[in-house]
């Protein structure tokens, strides 16, 4: 969807802004030092909140490395070509567009990421920003639900 698309848009529960997500697979440890490293760059902030990701279920990632790879290098016996499954987690983070911001983020999960081809995509979207009422008597908040937060992990 375009801005031009979006130019009539006139919800009253909020608006939409450009910005770009990039989903980041990475192993499930690494994922806290990975937003660690992306915060002394920037806050990612979503409406009023800072550090805000979203972190998959734990999937698989498969790939069979080539002759030359890292993984010939450093994994005895390893025959290139061989498939690799490992267990992985999809990373997503949305920043604005900006290319000095992306490069700052992009150059943080670099250098601090296990692979030295992270698998990263980057995507154009559109992210909701709600029209902000920490008062609202809306009986689905969870702070009139009864229900409250859900039970935190960490």
């Amino acid at each position: 969807m375009s801005a031009v698309e979006l130019a009539g848009y006139g919800a009253k529960s909020g608006t939409f802004v450009p910005v770009w997500t990039l989903e980041i697979q990475t192993v499930a440890s690494d994922t806290d030092r990975i937003l660690d490293a992306i915060m002394e760059v920037h806050p990612l902030s979503y409406g009023r909140y800072q550090r805000n990701a979203s972190i998959s279920a734990v999937g698989a990632e498969t790939a069979q490395p080539e002759a030359n790879s890292t993984t010939q290098t450093h994994v005895e016996g390893f025959e290139p070509g061989s498939t690799e499954t490992y267990p992985m987690v999809e990373l997503k983070i949305s920043l604005e567009r900006d290319a000095l911001v992306l490069e700052r983020v992009m150059d943080a999960i670099l250098n601090v990421h296990h692979y030295e081809e992270p698998v990263i995509f980057l995507r154009e979207d559109w992210a909701s920003r709600a029209a902000y009422n920490p008062d609202s008597n809306n009986p689905n908040r969870w702070w009139n639900s009864g229900r409250g937060l859900p039970d935190r992990i960490v």
